[in-house]
């Protein structure tokens, strides 16, 4: 893919487009060879606006040169429609959630007009809705000519949209298959080189007790009685469902003390708390796994030994406050071994670790902090099945020991597969409650759209 867009320049094989072999010694002359790509890790320039980044260095001009904003302002709304975005050209990308970031990027591949248009993991951050948008405008373009690459470790949407399937493991080509040549089950033992069985695993040890509980005013007032309350057993994998934008990220967060608010309180081991800030509640046992690995949870440029012990440095220093390096790289090479990360050494600076190890890493970073509440916000986002399996085995093995986890997550399959309960939130809200017996994709997304109305909570969640 890099090769393709002009990122990276091959040391062997050719490009052939059109009958004819190009080479492209960087992005723009790949573009004006009419491919674009969307990669997985946005490309977006936070301070400067919608309609700045979709025509950048691009923009429609007057006489003079200087930018024509009526008719850029003009360009950039019927790109919006697409995706049936109301918002304005001028807002600045920072203000915008990860979800619609999402789709400016596709926007701004989709402006150049290109024969081929390669997407990698180009739903990682949308919704139901915005991926029923993606897919129609995706068959669209196609019915105009435009070819497609789409990159995605989500084998539902390749067989919603694909003509043939490419496999890769390890650098190399594993075959190319007509789409109905082949199943899931088929494409992942291709991927991984193995069969999985059960990729979910199975709970080892029964749930213990009650032990966590979490209340949150709806509004501002002191006095306000509408609470949304929900608890946390130890042991239990407690999933939460529900629409980009129905305030799952938000709640986890302020239980976290990353957005401390005084209307959000926990009780953990029957202690009251209201954390103002994410090392308190790392220090009472409460730890968040954060969705967006690359701008929240790791430290790229740095190693791993470096990132798997920066939650906890005061545990590696000395009664002077220095920190022995040793044990901290004893200690990295004692988590890379268990939590099978693929990498030559721990020096390894993260960034050059591939999706699935890097996650890996963001999990160790947490897990070393010995949490009894671990919050995950979508734990497998971007990464491939293979590493999906080694995170739900760790994830069971943190529960066999105690551990409460809360899942979040916009896979339902995960949801179904992992959860002990599923809760289902709505408008910053639980709208319903499933036992893992009766928890199914339909009901679960009846509920998060409102068709169904609130369900009986049976206690565990209001």
């Amino acid at each position: 893919m890099n090769i393709l867009g002009g990122v990276l320049r091959p040391n062997a094989g050719e490009i052939i487009l059109a009958g004819q072999p190009v080479h492209f010694t960087n992005a723009a002359e790949a573009s004006r060879h009419g491919i674009a790509v969307v990669f997985q890790e946005l490309s977006l320039v936070q301070g400067l606006s919608i309609a700045e980044n979709i025509f950048f260095n691009r923009q429609p001009t007057g006489p003079l040169g200087l930018v024509a904003a009526q008719r850029l302002s003009i360009q950039t709304r019927d790109l919006l429609r697409l995706f049936n975005l109301d918002v304005s050209p001028a807002q600045l990308i920072k203000d915008l959630p990860a979800s619609r970031r999402q789709l400016i990027e596709i926007l701004k591949a989709i402006s150049i007009r290109p024969k081929i248009l390669v997407l990698d993991e180009p739903t990682s951050s949308l919704g139901a809705a915005e991926i029923d948008l993606l897919f129609e405008n995706v068959r669209r373009l196609k019915a105009t000519g435009v070819s497609f690459i789409y990159i995605s470790h989500h084998l539902p949407e390749i067989f919603r949209l694909a003509d043939r399937v490419s496999v890769l493991r390890d650098g190399k080509n594993v075959g190319t298959y007509q789409i109905a040549e082949v199943d899931e089950e088929s494409m992942v033992k291709r991927m991984v080189g193995r069969e999985l069985t059960n990729m979910y695993g199975v709970r080892s040890v029964p749930i213990g007790e009650t032990f966590f509980r979490v209340e949150k005013r709806t509004h501002g007032s002191k006095t306000d009685t509408s609470l949304i309350r929900f608890n946390l057993a130890r042991g239990e994998i407690l999933g939460v469902a529900g629409l980009i934008g129905s305030g799952r990220t938000e709640l986890a967060q302020e239980v976290a003390g990353i957005t401390p608010t005084d209307r959000t309180t926990v009780e953990l081991e029957g202690k009251k708390f209201s954390f103002r800030h994410p090392s308190e509640a790392i220090r009472h046992g409460v730890a968040y796994l954060t969705e967006d690995r690359k701008e929240l949870g790791l430290y790229l440029s740095m190693s791993i030994h470096a990132n798997n012990v920066a939650p906890t440095l005061r545990r590696y220093a000395n009664h002077l406050g220095f920190l022995s390096d040793g044990r901290i790289v004893e200690e990295g090479i004692s988590s890379v071994k268990r939590f099978r990360i693929a990498t030559s050494s721990v020096h390894k600076p993260v960034g050059l670790l591939s999706g699935g190890n890097q996650q890996k890493v963001l999990l160790s970073m947490w897990v070393g902090t010995r949490p009894k509440v671990l919050i995950v916000d979508e734990p497998t986002r971007g990464v491939d099945v293979g590493a999906k399996a080694e995170i739900y085995r760790l994830l069971r093995e943190f529960a066999a020991s105690g551990v409460g986890i809360i899942m979040i997550s916009s896979e339902l399959q995960e949801i179904l597969g992992m959860s002990d309960r599923v809760l289902v939130m709505r408008n910053e809200r639980f709208v319903a409650e499933f036992s893992r017996e009766i928890a199914t994709e339909e009901n679960i997304i009846l509920a998060a759209t409102g068709v169904i109305k609130q369900q009986s909570m049976k206690g565990g969640a209001e």
